[in-house]
Order: structure tokens, then sequence, then C-alpha cells
């Protein structure tokens, strides 16, 4: 990972991400059960993915998004529904991996679940950790301070993006494109679902669980949906260009299966050019706020910079 420095704000970015992984991490791990719990091959599996380098970004982008608002509670409150994300997030690259759906043998620069566990406990270990995401954002005794009403209305909003009508149904459309003629208007909204729903609910949740007013939730919401295309696009065009050694994943499968994509439909440098007006854009979103959303500042730049 580069080093980026803001001049004006000093913040290290990496070292931003860094602090915050490690908090996440801990929390991850006081959370879940370990092997020693029974059944300890579905533990296994599910800590197996979880712990194989995720960078975070969506639990990141919820605890950036309270400090950005000037959250109202303490950070140990978010941090439940912060790891339920990771949750869901893992729990959705597992099945996305399998054989009936991309095929993957690498995630992460490691094996995919199912070829370490097999089909059947790697499907299972992701219907865990999405069931697990849940039941660890109603534990009452993790959110002191947080009113029941708000905590109620983050958990719909996040199955919600999860859900049929965001993650799940993205995927849905996604895998319906293949091999067919597309056009942007598809394209963007089948990765408004897949991709964005979730890193456009992860602001939300930040925000409306550190009391964030409506027009801030709105304007971290317009964020979310450019960062999320930047985030797609830039996935797009390393799955054509990239190295497989540092990516840590399968290039050039997109092609292989048909995939509908903005290098496709628009070619590399266009879908470039793309994403870096996509990043003025979200900025610009953040100017009703002061120095505590640099960091989302930032990260918006790292998306485009380091993946691009």
């Amino acid at each position: 990972m580069e080093r980026k420095m803001n001049p004006e704000s000093g913040l290290d970015l990496n070292a931003y991400i860094k602090e915050k992984k490690l908090r996440i991490d801990e929390a991850i791990d006081r959370y879940l059960p370990g092997e020693e719990e029974s059944p300890g091959e579905l533990f296994k599996a599910m800590r197996y993915s979880l712990f194989a380098g995720g960078k975070r970004i969506r639990p990141i982008l919820c605890l950036a998004a309270a400090e950005a608002v000037g959250t109202s509670v303490s950070s140990d409150c978010l941090l439940p529904v912060a790891c339920a994300l990771e949750y869901i997030h893992t729990y959705s690259l597992i099945h996305d991996d399998l054989p009936a759906m991309d095929n993957d043998d690498y995630r992460r620069g490691k094996p995919t679940s199912h070829k370490v566990f097999g089909d059947a406990l790697a499907i299972l270990a992701g219907d865990a950790l999405l069931t697990e995401a849940f039941e660890l954002m109603t534990r009452t005794d993790f959110h002191t301070g947080l009113a029941p009403e708000i905590l109620l209305r983050v958990i719909r909003e996040i199955a919600a993006a999860a859900g049929a009508f965001g993650m799940v149904g993205g995927q849905v459309e996604d895998l319906r494109a293949e091999g067919k003629p597309g056009n942007l208007d598809t394209l963007n909204r089948i990765h408004n679902r897949k991709t964005g729903a979730m890193i456009v609910v992860s602001l939300r949740a930040g925000a409306i669980l550190s009391g964030g007013s409506e027009q801030a939730v709105s304007a971290l919401t317009d964020y979310g949906h450019k960062i999320g295309l930047v985030f797609q696009i830039a996935d797009d065009i390393l799955n054509v260009e990239g190295d497989r050694t540092v990516l840590g994943k399968s290039t050039g499968s997109d092609a292989s299966r048909g995939k509908m994509t903005f290098p496709l439909l628009m070619g590399l440098e266009p879908s470039r050019q793309k994403a870096f007006a996509l990043v003025e854009e979200a900025l610009r979103d953040l100017d009703g706020f002061d120095n505590r959303a640099t960091p989302l500042r930032l990260m918006a730049r790292y998306f485009v910079e380091r993946r691009l």
C-alpha cells in the first residue's frame, strides 16, 4: 500500500487504515467463536475467510462516517455494526467464488474457501456469517448508549442493502447479463446494487448511529454512490491488466465469462477517466464537512490512485 499524505491535514492514510483495521480485527476475534466451539470445522472455515487479509473497507467507512458527522456515541458501540458489515461482505465473497458463481480459485492471495473446505462447508460458512452478522447487530449488551429505534433503522437498511433489492439482486443481474450485449445504464444499475449498496449503507450506518443530520446522511449517501462505482470500475480494469500475484485473485476472468464491464463497454482509458471524474464529484459531496471528513476525502483518492 502506498503512503498517502494530505499536506493540509497531515493525516497519514496508511496509518489511519492500519489503526482502524487492527481495532476491527481485534473485535471480530472477540465476537466470533473459535475452533474449540462446536462445530469446530464451521468456525474454522468462517475465520479462514474473515482473516484471509481483507482490507476492511466497509467497516472503516462506517467508522470514518461516524467521525465525519462528529460522533455522539462511543466508537466501541459502533464496532458490532462495523464488524457485521465485514461478516456480510465476507459471506458474499465466499459464495461469489463458488463454482456455480464466479468459480474462482484464489481470493486475497489464498485458496478460496471451497478449495480448502469443499463446496458444502463453504456455503454453510457463508450462511453462518450472514446470520451471525444480524445476531451481532442485535446484541444490546454491545450497544449501550444507542437508541433502539436508531439501531433498528440501521439494521433494516443493512438488510435491504444486502438482499434482493441490493447486493444479492445485483449479483443475479450480473449473472443474467453474462454473454449478452450490454449498455451503461444496465451496468450502472447492476453495480449500484452489487457493489455500491453495501458501501453506501456502511457510510449511512456510521452517520445515522452517530446522530448525523439528514442532510449529512444524504451527502454521505451521494458520496458513497460515487465511490462505489469507482471501486467497481477499478476492479474491472484490474481484471483486465492487473497482476494476479499483486491482486491476490485471478485476472482475465471477466472476459472469459463474457461479463459486462466498464472496459468492455467504454474502453480502458475512458473507464479510468470516468473513475477519476467520479472521485472529484464524490469530494464535492463532502464540501459541507469539516476536517473530520479528511479520512473520507483521502479514501476516495486512495481507491482511484492505488487501484488504477
